[in-house]
């Protein structure tokens, strides 16, 4: 039987931060994480362990992984992993590679797939008694979203921090709005967590607008070493737009 992994202090710190600040996590949730197998989500899965053992209040945590069946994608390996933490843990594979082809452009394969996963999550979520669905963007998405929004769509939009779904029985979390990607990585490679490749041919097949961001801000933030702490409170109000009631 594995151990979960204590996350490093600054992580734990920027994490409960935004717990706390977006009343993320009440008592009595059960709190279903979005897991690709990537470095981010599986940082937060370990985060949200170690919140469950210390925060002052009670809460259930389960995990769940969408396999688009794409390319050389398989984030199968997250079975017997998740089998030996005793964690909760839901797996759907879908075709949902096919199903893009078959319904729009390729330009869209990411929306689509994004979609798709999402609503496989809040069937998951409702039929197992999960009342909130953690995702794992950190603050590096939310300012490329940020920036994409502005030049693209001429809105100052980004993505929330907690928020309601539509059908109103369905709260949705990013814990890690406060966190960098580095910090992510870095605490993933430490600890030697089991990162699946993201290798989706749809995702690698041309740049995206979003590389692009990236890209911009890397170049920016070299010149401006608070570029981020700006944009975070830029981004704040942003975040905090639908915020449910307690």
């Amino acid at each position: 039987m594995r151990e979960f992994i204590k996350p490093s202090k600054t992580l734990l710190r920027l994490t409960g931060r935004a717990l706390m600040d977006f009343n993320m996590i009440r008592q009595g949730d059960r709190v279903l994480l979005g897991l690709s197998g990537g470095k981010d989500s599986l940082s937060l899965l370990h985060i949200l362990h170690h919140f469950q053992k210390h925060a002052p209040i009670d809460f259930e945590f389960g995990a769940m992984t969408v396999d688009p069946m794409a390319g050389d994608f398989d984030p199968s390996p997250m079975i017997p992993y998740l089998e030996s933490l005793n964690t909760e843990y839901h797996y759907r594979r879908e075709p949902i590679m096919d199903m893009a082809k078959a319904h729009m452009g390729k330009n869209s394969y990411c929306a689509f797939c994004s979609r798709i996963k999402r609503g496989i999550m809040y069937n998951t979520a409702r039929k197992h008694n999960f009342n909130v669905i953690a995702l794992a963007q950190h603050l590096d998405d939310l300012a490329e979203s940020f920036l994409m929004s502005a030049f693209y769509g001429g809105k100052l939009k980004t993505m929330k921090a907690h928020y309601t779904n539509d059908d109103g029985d369905l709260r949705i979390i990013r814990p890690l709005v406060y966190v960098r990607e580095r910090q992510t990585r870095d605490f993933a490679e430490h600890a030697g967590l089991p990162i699946i490749p993201d290798s989706c041919p749809a995702c690698f097949s041309m740049p995206t607008q979003r590389q692009h961001m990236k890209e911009l801000l890397a170049g920016e933030e070299k010149n401006n070493k608070t570029l981020f702490k700006s944009l975070l409170t830029t981004l704040k109000p942003l975040m905090r737009e639908g915020l449910p009631e307690s």
